[in-house]
């Protein structure tokens, strides 16, 4: 009796529900970054994000937020969604595409404020306190060039290098996936450097995969 019950409970091939998911997107608003000036950069580089997002699983969260100086009454835009019957995947993905699209639109309208510093590795050890990777998996996705222009470091054209980070911040995650890597430089070089020093700091941070586009 209590083989069927537990056979009718869970039948043969039944799948589990997917794990929950959360995707942390961060949108460089620094000056050097042409996600804030190039309106049909913004709108691919959105539509890309849309298809990472369309595909969540239910109570998965969505959080959005901005980073370049490290000053947060610059940086106050911040979403939060979790994925529910009400907030299907689908129109959430259609939500924050359309803001990244619009991007340059709301930098030109003094509705966000165009940066003057890139304060990437800040951002993500902010992050790092925020997210947990031991209960589901954690994708951060950063529209950015990836030139790093901080008190941490100077990623330039001509080189630099990143410090390693202070510990294992996100021991386990999923991926670092950088949208826009080396966008602007004209310079395959700077690129290849670029993808290098971060493929290096993403591994010693803890992600699984590092994805540099």
């Amino acid at each position: 009796a209590l083989c069927l019950t537990a056979c009718l409970a869970s039948p043969a091939g039944a799948e589990e529900p997917a794990r929950p998911r959360t995707v942390v997107v961060g949108l460089d608003l620094s000056q050097s970054n042409p996600l804030i000036k190039d309106s049909a950069y913004a709108a691919r580089v959105g539509a890309r994000v849309a298809e990472e997002l369309k595909t969540l699983p239910l109570k998965s969260k969505v959080m959005v937020r901005t980073f370049g100086s490290y000053d947060g009454s610059a940086n106050g835009l911040k979403i939060d969604q979790v994925i529910s019957a009400h907030a299907r995947p689908d129109v959430v993905a259609q939500g924050i595409s359309t803001l990244i699209a619009n991007v340059p639109k709301l930098v030109a309208e003094g509705k966000l404020k165009a940066q003057g510093f890139t304060n990437i590795v800040p951002f993500l050890e902010t992050e790092a306190e925020i997210v947990d990777c031991r209960t589901n998996e954690v994708h951060v996705v950063l529209l950015t060039d990836g030139f790093e222009d901080s008190e941490y470091a100077h990623l330039t054209r001509k080189g630099g290098h990143l410090p390693p980070p202070p510990s294992v911040l996100f021991d386990g995650c999923e991926a670092l996936t950088i949208l826009g890597l080396g966008q602007g430089s004209g310079s395959p070089s700077a690129t290849i450097h670029l993808r290098k020093e971060w493929q290096a700091y993403a591994e010693r941070a803890g992600f699984r995969r590092f994805t540099g586009l």
